[in-house]
């Protein structure tokens, strides 16, 4: 009898910790759900909603009829980084221009374009002022990774300029620039730089006797502009910026090129 009992309470507790394992093990998997689920909305970035708009900018009162023309087509975004991004790049497109090269907000950059034409202006009374127009373009995203495109149409001096294109990416996610060479796996950039420089040396044969003679022998391509699609990533060099009086170059990377040389995470998040 006593036998009896004793295995009827050894079975009731057997049982009560059984339904406390499960218990504990129900409250894990609901905590590792939970978990996941946070760091999934985490990896979401929201939706930017582009909207088209010209850029909020002052420029001097002018009472003549010669007066400075810069015009500059912005996007909007419901992401506020990204805005002052986008911002800080069309600065720094505007003060290449003017070969500047200094940190300054969109309105500081316009000032100094103003001040440039003044002074070309004051030069002699027949010099027009300066012309500048922009347009900016969100060309490509994947995932955290987003291109932008700036084109600039600039009349400076008696020289016009059509269709003058700079490309920049930025990690939404890190909420940072990125540069192709902070993207390359370390033991592949020998490798990366044999593909520039057989581009560029093609480039090369083709130029004008001037242009060979005062051309770099090496393209360095590090913090160069650069641009990425579904197929591969590319680098992006403008008339006359490897030397003067060269024409523009485009080095395209096939997709199993890019494969090779971008580090394995960031090819899985940006193709």
């Amino acid at each position: 009898m006593n036998r009896k009992i004793m295995s009827a309470l050894l079975m009731a507790i057997g049982l009560i910790l059984s339904a406390c394992d499960a218990s504990k093990q129900q409250d894990a998997a609901s905590k590792s759900a939970e978990k996941k689920l946070k760091t999934e909305q985490a990896d979401v970035l929201p939706y930017l909603n582009i909207q088209e708009q010209a850029a909020k900018i002052a420029l001097p009162f002018c009472e003549t009829k010669n007066c400075i023309d810069v015009k500059i087509q912005t996007v909007q975004t419901t992401d506020d980084w990204l805005n002052d991004w986008i911002s800080k790049r069309q600065a720094v497109v505007i003060q290449d221009q003017i070969s500047m090269k200094q940190d300054m907000s969109l309105q500081q950059a316009i000032n100094a374009y103003v001040k440039k034409s003044d002074i070309w202006q004051a030069e002699f009374s027949k010099n027009k002022a300066y012309e500048l127009s922009m347009y900016t373009r969100i060309a490509y995203q994947r995932n955290q990774y987003l291109l932008m495109q700036l084109g600039v149409d600039t009349n400076q001096e008696s020289i016009k300029v059509k269709e003058r294109y700079y490309f920049f990416v930025a990690d939404r996610k890190k909420q940072q620039s990125v540069s192709l060479l902070s993207l390359i796996e370390a033991k592949q950039q020998t490798n990366m730089d044999q593909i520039v420089q057989q581009a560029y040396q093609k480039w090369l044969k083709q130029q004008s006797v001037e242009v060979k003679k005062n051309a770099p022998q090496k393209l360095y391509w590090g913090q160069s502009d650069w641009f990425f699609d579904q197929e591969g990533v590319g680098l992006h060099y403008r008339t006359h910026e490897i030397v003067k009086d060269g024409p523009q170059l485009d080095i395209y990377l096939t997709q199993a090129q890019t494969q090779q040389v971008l580090k394995s995470d960031v090819y899985q998040h940006m193709f």
